[in-house]
């Protein structure tokens, strides 16, 4: 290990005028072990020599969790004296981090349960537990730097992320399903393991009997995620090539009676009239005279509704939030709901945020319209397909339809419902149209009535 810095405080803290070693104590171990912390005292006031004394104590405590707490631990312990043997300076330096793998290679191999004789020589050898050995085995190619977990990175390369909630859960249970195949196809879940595309291949060969009920769509958006996660890696040097690059599995064409499509307004009247809760009645009528995703509008607070104004979030490729004019046939539902309340409350406090960071804050509201629709006999579900070719995208894509059958021009119906605008003219130099046109747009826009 690297000699520490005169004031490296790591591991250590004062007591009573003198250095002591202190280290915390995984939470699953707190209950066994008694305490959140194990100390050692050094029996010295300087904090030159307490940084010279500490490691073989710490080293000793760490193995010592590892051996009761199991896989996690053994792995950070790893992790710690690859790092300690990389900034080794000394000989003396290397015999101490190597002094202190051997000593834990002993523990987590334990008693030995039988004895084997080389074939060779003649010489006996001990025989431990296979589950001793396969620990032993994990720690010393972690250390040496030839077993980095798969997801040793992972929450270093989300935490960098920016994108949707719904696109880090796609992150999770990309790395969950190749951990899952390493395990039942007896492939060590390391990096390592995947140095080309060989195992890469094998994996996506074996993606859709892995998951049958998956459709190629949904398993090749976790492929695109792994992708992305070894691009990551392969920048920082952890992995030498991105192996993910270009695999795809082949997606069956959509037919033209199988494309996602706006509701009629048939269906547009039940869903309307329905026997919907007073938050969905609500939902689905600002969805169809705003063209907005579903997020967007259930995070409005009261201060993204003034002036007679929508203030919609960032979407997809947006940078900034999108202004929207408030249509007149939502004027009373917008007044009711933001009555009495702060600026920063939510007008649709029914669907608060998820416990979960990887699900967006319309996960409930998802549920309960999907619900809603199929009560309804609404939905066109096709065998294979993960979502209805009817669903509440179905709403963006009415009103969308109905402003351009109502000669609303194309660059204003683009700038409403945030699509980018084409061309350089409008796309790029114009500042976007003025409140006046949108609300012309929006207005043109009428909810269907009962016959």
């Amino acid at each position: 290990m690297a000699r520490s810095a005169v004031n490296d405080r790591q591991y250590l803290e004062q007591h009573r005028g003198k250095w002591r070693v202190s280290v915390a104590v995984p939470k699953r171990l707190v209950s066994q072990v008694g305490s959140t912390r194990v100390k050692r005292q050094l029996n010295t006031d300087s904090l030159r020599v307490a940084n010279q004394l500490k490691w073989p104590i710490v080293r000793e405590i760490m193995a010592s969790f590892a051996q009761a707490g199991g896989g996690d631990d053994i792995r950070a312990l790893a992790e710690e004296l690859r790092r300690q043997r990389l900034n080794a300076t000394t000989d003396l330096d290397v015999e101490e981090v190597d002094t202190a793998v051997s000593v834990t290679v002993d523990q987590l191999l334990g008693r030995e349960v039988a004895t084997t004789s080389d074939p060779v020589t003649g010489e006996e050898a001990p025989v431990y537990a296979p589950h001793a050995q396969r620990q032993a085995s994990e720690f010393m190619k972690i250390v040496a730097g030839k077993a980095t977990p798969l997801d040793r990175f992972h929450d270093q390369y989300m935490g960098q992320l920016t994108v949707k909630p719904r696109t880090l859960g796609d992150d999770t249970r990309a790395i969950a399903l190749l951990q899952r195949w390493c395990r039942e196809n007896a492939i060590d879940p390391y990096l390592q393991s995947f140095p080309t595309k060989k195992a890469a291949v094998r994996f996506v060969d074996d993606l859709q009997a892995l998951e049958p009920k998956l459709s190629p769509v949904t398993l090749n958006k976790y492929l695109r995620r792994l992708s992305r996660y070894w691009q990551w890696l392969e920048r920082r040097e952890e992995v030498q090539t991105n192996v993910w690059q270009g695999l795809v599995l082949a997606e069956p064409k959509v037919q033209h009676d199988e494309k996602e499509r706006p509701f009629t307004d048939e269906e547009m009247i039940k869903l309307l009239t329905g026997p919907a809760a007073p938050e969905m009645r609500d939902l689905v009528r600002i969805a169809a005279l705003t063209g907005c995703r579903l997020d967007p509008i259930v995070s409005l607070r009261v201060r993204d509704c003034q002036g007679g104004v929508f203030e919609f979030k960032p979407q997809k490729r947006e940078t900034s939030t999108r202004k929207v004019p408030i249509h007149s046939q939502l004027v009373d539902i917008i007044a009711r709901r933001t009555s009495g309340k702060g600026m920063d409350e939510p007008i649709f406090p029914e669907w608060p945020p998820p416990s979960s960071p990887l699900k967006e804050r319309s996960y409930k509201a998802t549920m309960h319209f999907t619900a809603y629709r199929r009560s309804l006999g609404i939905g066109d579900e096709r065998e294979g397909r993960r979502r209805a070719l009817a669903n509440f995208h179905s709403f963006r894509r009415w009103f969308i339809t109905k402003a351009e059958q109502a000669d609303q021009p194309p660059h204003i119906i683009s700038a409403v419902v945030g699509h980018k605008r084409e061309g350089m003219t409008l796309g790029l130099y114009s500042g976007g149209p003025a409140m006046e046109q949108a609300r012309r747009c929006v207005e043109a826009v009428r909810l269907p009535e009962p016959a």
